[in-house]
């Protein structure tokens, strides 16, 4: 049987389709890293890590279209200074913003605003000056505590990201803190329906400061 002979253009469909085939579909480039430096809200406490704030913020971005993969550096129990402390290295270099979760403890402690304030001023200086963008996310101090202290405590978190230049997340319990149905039995820690609701409310701010640094 005579074969009959390729023709050109058929020769450079064929080619074309390997080259396909070897260099494989185009990729936009690596999706943005978020990592999260903070405390037990972070950390997850008292849930598994698919339910844990990290990866809730991670699905809430996704379905808003904002790929990304958000890291989680939340250790149960830290200060602001303890946040300080280890800043340099939980916060790894290929992360594009880091969402700085910490003050609660402070908080807890009754430990000075003005030191509060002072550690995180140092984390977010530190974080820019590795061209890493930044969401301040705050907390509201409920009033039994001392109306005197509750007022210093939350003037911390606008008055440094105004200062800062940064984005603010002005409370990271809104609509969660307090809510018997949205917290674990300790009625400080969220459960998984509250971590869904302070993921969905937190994304739209950090996809914005995303968008921002490209």
């Amino acid at each position: 049987m005579k074969i009959a002979p390729i023709s050109r253009q058929t020769r450079r469909a064929w080619m074309a389709g390997a080259l396909g085939l070897i260099a494989g579909p185009a990729f936009a480039g690596p999706m943005p890293v978020v990592t999260m430096l903070g405390d037990s809200i972070t950390a997850g406490y008292g849930l598994p890590a698919s339910a844990a704030l990290p990866a809730r913020l991670q699905a809430a971005l996704a379905r808003i279209g904002v790929p990304a993969t958000v890291r989680g550096a939340g250790v149960s129990g830290d200060t602001s200074a303890d946040g300080l402390a280890r800043a340099d290295f939980s916060v790894q270099a290929d992360t594009s913003l880091c969402v700085v979760a910490l003050g609660g403890n402070d908080l807890l402690q009754g430990l000075d605003p003005k030191a509060t304030r002072a550690n995180l001023e140092t984390i977010v200086r530190r974080l820019k000056a590795r061209r890493i963008r930044v969401v301040l996310a705050g907390l509201t101090a409920p009033r039994a505590i001392g109306a005197g202290y509750a007022r210093d405590f939350d003037a911390i978190f606008p008055a440094l990201a105004k200062a800062e230049g940064v984005a603010l997340y002005p409370d990271l319990l809104a609509g969660v803190a307090r809510a018997p149905a949205l917290n674990q039995r300790d009625g400080i820690h969220p459960n998984a329906a509250g971590v869904e609701i302070i993921a969905a409310r937190l994304a739209p701010v950090v996809a914005r400061s995303l968008k921002r640094a490209k």
